[in-house]
């Protein structure tokens, strides 16, 4: 059973008989019955699927595995590349990561994609409006890398991480996501009026990535009116592309606009592995009672299937789901409630009955396959034409308040080859004053700047900070550089 590789770049297991393999997860909670009504319809479409069926989650959890992911699921996947899964539960007490994390970690899978559209019979304020646009997240990097640090007792720290690499990887795989889908518009949210460094990054990589797809319109929006304009006017956008913890929160609010998550599918695609999944959760006081909405799931598998590039069998089924939406006769409890609702199993006979129909109103777009960013996976290694560093800021913890600080650190830093330039608390500056009223934390970031022409040394850096560490207890350290004549590095709040 062969592994191979489509021209699209997408590496897939087929048997002998043509059939594609998948790794099936089914999940916790209401997972098991989401994914047994899509094996349901896959089976009935004759979808060309091979299935292996994996554990993770809870159950492993309780097994005393702290990453909720045996060896062989890891194993299955690496052999199939793709995954079909229902939610996975995090429990409280026992585990440590999310499995689901752990499953988008260890495959490097980078793209978070999440379809939102209008659906027939599924009412919301915005119904009639046509809303059908595309969330793509970046979902390696960011606040979501996960490295935080207790820098004091009162005081927690975070790191933001943004690189050109994994900037470009997203913002790539957003164009070709509308070239494959025949979208004409996409939309680069960021913070990066106010995270000029690292948000700054997704929104030059943006920019430059922009002008190799002319067909395609590229505009940067600030993500606050993102979310804004996703209230006012949904309808406006085609393909919006962002960063991890951006896209977190954009792509739960756009969910809302046309349902809320039980009708949310999600894939998480990376240029090894791609795994399909619904959004919402395992929704535990609803397992085992037949009364699960399980559109979520299937549309994931739908999305599973066009990835694949079975796009007949993907456009029968999805057309099935909206004719049995529309027609309304077979409607699950979250759309009607759940006294007079449909079985999961009922729903899941009608969309077969209807396998063949198509929807007089709703229309299912034309696929075609994406292509994947081919970027060498070799480490990034970025080289700049000139660099020196120019400054350090040392961060301690210190009670003292910065007008007794400030001289302490000067005097400290006399005969070094550094000046202490200010003193921030939480990122504004707080020494020399500026006369602004602060709030203190024990928390303060104290900038020292090179007193010579050319560059500092990094043993500079080390007397500097040995010199500190003398008198104050420091947690950390950031060297001030410069790249191409550019500051490496931003400014406090009032920082001159």
């Amino acid at each position: 059973m062969p592994l191979v590789t489509t021209e699209s770049g997408k590496k897939l297991f087929v048997t002998e008989d043509g059939r594609k393999l998948v790794t099936v997860i089914p999940g916790d909670g209401i997972g098991p019955e989401c994914i047994d009504a899509t094996l349901k319809i896959l089976e009935a479409a004759k979808a060309p699927l091979v299935f292996e069926i994996r554990e993770a989650g809870a159950s492993v959890f309780k097994k005393g595995l702290a990453s909720g992911v045996p060896q062989e699921t890891i194993d299955s996947i690496r052999k199939s590349r793709i995954v079909l899964k229902g939610p996975l539960e995090t429990p409280v007490g026992y585990g440590e990561k999310s499995a689901n994390v752990t499953l988008r970690k260890l495959f490097e899978t980078y793209a978070n994609v999440r379809p939102v559209r209008e659906l027939p019979n599924v009412p919301t304020p915005y119904s009639g409006r046509g809303i059908d646009l595309v969330v793509v997240r970046e979902n390696v990097e960011d606040l979501y890398a996960g490295i935080e640090h207790q820098q004091t007792p009162g005081v927690a720290q975070t790191l933001k991480l943004i690189s050109d690499k994994g900037s470009e990887k997203i913002v790539r795989f957003a164009f070709e996501l509308a070239r494959a889908e025949g979208r004409k518009r996409v939309h680069c949210a960021t913070k990066s009026n106010i995270m000029k460094l690292s948000e700054g990054t997704m929104k030059r990589v943006f920019e430059r990535v922009a002008q190799e797809y002319p067909d395609i319109e590229a505009q940067h929006i600030i993500v606050d009116n993102a979310a804004h304009q996703l209230v006012k006017r949904p309808e406006q956008f085609d393909v919006l592309v962002t960063t991890n913890m951006n896209g977190d929160i954009l792509s739960d609010l756009t969910s809302g606009l046309v349902g809320g998550l039980g009708f949310a599918p999600s894939a998480n695609i990376g240029n090894e592995v791609a795994i399909f999944e619904a959004v919402h959760g395992s929704a535990p006081k609803y397992a085992g009672k037949n009364v699960i909405n399980p559109t979520a799931v299937l549309l994931s598998a739908v999305m599973m299937l066009r990835y694949i590039e079975e796009f007949a069998v993907a456009e029968l089924i999805e057309n099935a789901v909206l004719y049995t939406l529309e027609e309304g006769k077979v409607l699950t409890g979250d759309i009607v409630g759940y006294d007079r609702g449909a079985k999961t199993t009922e729903y899941t006979d009608a969309i077969i009955a209807n396998l063949g129909q198509k929807p007089r109103n709703a229309q299912v777009r034309s696929y075609r396959a994406v292509k994947l960013p081919q970027i060498s996976p070799e480490p990034a290694y970025v080289k700049a034409r000139s660099r020196r560093i120019v400054g350090a800021d040392v961060f301690v913890e210190s009670d003292l308040l910065p007008e007794q600080l400030g001289p302490a650190l000067e005097e400290l830093a006399e005969g070094s080859a550094f000046r202490l330039k200010m003193i921030s608390n939480r990122g504004t500056q707080v020494y020399p004053p500026t006369g602004g009223l602060i709030d203190l934390v024990d928390h303060y970031r104290c900038r020292f700047l090179y007193k010579g022409d050319g560059e500092a040394r990094q043993e500079d850096v080390v007397d500097l900070v040995q010199r500190v560490g003398s008198r104050f207890r420091w947690m950390q350290i950031e060297v001030l550089q410069e790249f191409d004549g550019e500051p490496g590095f931003t400014k406090a709040q009032g920082e001159d």
